[in-house]
């Protein structure tokens, strides 16, 4: 009685079967669903924020459920500093291209020099693209900064 005692004081709760295999199930489709929520962002009620936020809370899951390695082996710091670097890029991109064209900042209508698609399309493309970035940005800075403060900044062990 006393070795299950001790056993049961000294495992975190992090190696509990059912919470893993419970991540391992929710996982794909949380981060499915941050995916839709990006894409509908300029629909129905969420976008780059939003998604990006549920996106990044997929990997704190995998880290909180398993260790911080695992969170890093799914997604590595060089892929989430590309993915954070592209996302931003995406979104001053979209923004530098309007202003470029002869627009204002972010003034989608006037990428219709580009490709002839009609001014109210290319708002509504102009946004999505932004939504993207905005959730590429805000993911990678989540899971950065959940992995800086879980490892002291070291990033070999996690909380």
């Amino acid at each position: 009685m006393r070795l299950l005692q001790e056993r049961t004081a000294n495992q975190k709760s992090s190696d509990s079967p059912i919470i893993q295999t419970s991540v391992r199930i929710m996982v794909p489709f949380i981060q499915l669903f941050g995916l839709y929520v990006i894409v509908h962002g300029h629909y129905s009620p969420g976008g780059g924020f939003q998604g990006g936020v549920i996106l990044g809370a997929s990997f704190v899951l995998l880290a909180l459920a398993f260790d911080l390695k695992t969170s890093i082996r799914y997604m590595s710091e060089s892929v989430n500093n590309i993915l954070g670097n592209a996302g931003v890029l995406i979104f001053t991109g979209v923004a530098v291209l309007c202003s470029l064209f002869g627009g204002l900042f972010l003034d989608y209508s006037a990428l219709d020099v580009i490709i002839p698609m009609g001014p109210i399309e290319w708002r509504s493309f102009g946004i999505f693209l932004v939504e993207v970035g905005v959730g590429l940005a805000v993911m990678s800075i989540l899971v950065s900064l959940f992995w800086d403060l879980g490892s002291a900044g070291g990033m070999d062990e996690g909380l």
